[in-house]
């Protein structure tokens, strides 16, 4: 028999909650529970960063991570990178650069470029590359991917 638990977190800098079941995704709590749709879960198995979401700053798969775990933490998704009605300069920059064609991984590679950016303000080609290994673009926007991060750091310097 599986129990539901009660869970309580900051998400999107509002404090919530939710009854999840014990083998519930992240994904899976944030599309039922919260209808954010930004993080997909494409190849279930934690290979294609599409469903990307920062958990107390760091990245993490939510295909692959219990959202029992989440309690206490707080969860920042591609809903909730920007301010109101503007864009943050890394969802901007990919805009600008065209870093996209069908746009279904365009939210994991924002959620990695952000943390990347924080960790590493101007990081080189190379570095950007293997950054963001763990995503992947069906549609091979990789050029244009490479171009928004570094458009993304120049406007955050």
């Amino acid at each position: 028999m599986t129990t539901p638990r009660k869970i309580s977190f900051v998400l999107n800098d509002a404090r919530v909650s939710a009854v999840v079941m014990p083998h519930e995704n992240i994904v899976d709590m944030l599309t039922q529970h919260f209808d954010l749709k930004g993080a997909r879960e494409s190849c279930g198995q934690g290979l294609c960063g599409c469903c990307t979401v920062h958990v107390d700053g760091k990245a993490v798969s939510g295909c692959l991570s219990l959202a029992w775990f989440l309690d206490g933490t707080t969860v920042r998704t591609i809903e909730g990178l920007g301010d109101g009605d503007t864009l943050d300069p890394v969802q901007q920059a990919f805009i600008d650069a065209g870093a996209f064609q069908c746009g279904f991984c365009t939210p994991g590679f924002i959620m990695m470029t952000k943390q990347l950016l924080d960790q590493h303000p101007d990081p080189t080609d190379d570095e950007i590359r293997h950054y963001l290994t763990g995503n992947l673009c069906r549609c091979s926007a990789y050029p244009e991917i490479v171009d928004a991060v570094k458009l993304a750091a120049s406007r955050r310097a």
